[in-house]
C-alpha cells in the first residue's frame, strides 16, 4: 500500500490538490492537524513551550494562540528554532505512527490503498524516507504572495518571512517524483492530479496485479 508524501510552500494549494486526491480514492492525514494535536492543552509539547515563550502564548482557554505564537517566531530566527526543536520530533513520531498503522491495516474504519501525508514541511521534519514518493506542488510567487495576504491578512512583510522560513520551492522540487504546477486555473490543476494520479496507479498497483 503506497504512501504519497504532498509537500509545496505556504500558499501553493496543497489543499486542494489533495482534496482532489481524496476525492479519487486516497486517505489524507494533514499535517497541519497533527501539528495542532501535538500542542494540545495537556501534552507535553504545549508544557515546553509555555515554559520556553511564557503564558502569554496562551488564550483563555489554555489553547496555544496561533497568531501570537506565530508572530514570535517570524519576527525572531531563534524563537523558530526553539519552536521546532519542541514539535518536529514529535509531529514526525505521530505522522509514522500513522503510516505504520496504514501498512499494518490496522486504521479504523480501515482505509483505501493510497495514504497521502499532507505537509509543508515535509522534507524539513524528515519525513521523505517514510513516503514511496513525493509531489510537489509549484506555484507563481507573484500568485503566492496575493493568495497569502488574501487568505491569512498578511503584510508583505509578514507574507515574506513566512516564505522564507520553508525550504525554497526550487530545493522542495529537487525530491519530486511528479510536480502540479498550481499558477493557472483550478481546472488545469485538477487535471494534472488526475494525470499524475493515473500514471501512480498504473505503477504502483496494475504494474503488481493490484487493483
Amino acid at each position: 500500500m503506497p504512501v504519497i508524501g504532498l509537500t509545496g510552500n505556504i500558499g501553493s494549494g496543497k489543499s486542494t490538490v489533495s482534496r482532489r486526491l481524496k476525492a479519487l480514492g486516497a486517505e489524507v492525514v494533514d499535517a497541519d492537524q497533527v501539528a495542532r494535536e501535538v500542542v494540545l492543552p495537556g501534552t507535553p509539547a504545549l508544557e515546553e513551550l509555555v515554559a520556553s515563550f511564557g503564558p502569554g502564548i496562551l488564550n483563555e482557554a489554555g489553547e496555544l494562540n496561533r497568531k501570537i505564537m506565530g508572530e514570535i517566531v517570524f519576527s525572531d530566527p531563534q524563537a523558530r528554532t526553539r519552536l521546532n526543536e519542541i514539535t518536529h520530533a514529535r509531529i514526525k513520531d505521530a505522522i509514522r505512527l500513522k503510516i505504520e498503522r496504514f501498512h499494518a491495516g490496522t486504521t479504523s474504519p480501515p482505509g483505501p490503498g493510497v495514504l497521502v501525508i499532507e505537509a509543508p514541511l515535509l522534507i524539513e521534519v524528515g519525513l521523505q524516507p517514510y513516503v514511496d514518493e513525493i509531489w510537489v506542488v509549484k506555484i507563481d510567487e507573484e500568485k503566492q504572495i496575493k493568495r497569502i495576504s488574501g487568505r491569512d491578512g498578511l503584510s508583505p512583510t509578514e507574507v515574506h518571512s513566512r516564505i522564507a522560513a520553508q525550504l525554497s520551492q526550487e530545493e522542495k522540487l529537487k525530491y519530486a517524483k511528479r510536480v502540479i504546477d498550481n499558477s493557472g486555473g483550478p481546472a488545469e490543476t485538477i487535471r494534472q492530479v488526475d494525470n499524475h494520479w493515473a500514471d501512480f496507479s498504473k505503477e504502483h498497483f496494475r504494474a503488481k496485479g493490484g487493483i
